[in-house]
């Protein structure tokens, strides 16, 4: 299970897969974040902050694994991606009467993204990954 894991995960197997998968996910945030209700609902289940930072932690993992370079490359990569994809995000909440665009969602996206390709690198750099 490890072996499946690990080649699924981290190595450049499936790294183009990862990457668009990223893309997909993304995509299917700014929908479902666009229907009406669907935030209050989420709501519920976790606060926006638990939201955000797992959301965006996730597609920064997809984007580091899925990116081609050294870790090193990868890092400003990923960070820049889920950046411009939480820009994006906000602002086409901004267009919506039941949603707003909001500084700190952003913020809390870029810290994610930034915590998490961190992690990846160190992790990435000792362990000698595959790429």
């Amino acid at each position: 299970m490890q072996k499946f894991l690990t080649t699924l995960l981290l190595t450049s197997d499936h790294a183009r897969l990862r990457y668009w998968s990223a893309m997909a996910l993304f995509a299917l945030i700014v929908v479902v974040g666009s229907i009406p209700g669907a935030r209050a609902d989420a709501a519920e289940v976790a606060s926006g902050i638990v939201l955000h930072s797992t959301a965006y932690a996730v597609l920064a993992f997809l984007v580091f694994t899925g990116s081609r370079g050294t870790p090193t490359q990868r890092v400003p990569k990923a960070v820049l991606t889920i950046a411009a994809m939480g820009a994006i995000d906000e602002f086409v909440q901004s267009f919506l009467p039941y949603r707003h665009g909001a500084l700190s969602d952003w913020l809390v996206d870029c810290s994610a993204a930034l915590l998490t390709a961190t992690l990846l690198w160190v992790l990435w750099s000792s362990r000698k990954v595959a790429a």
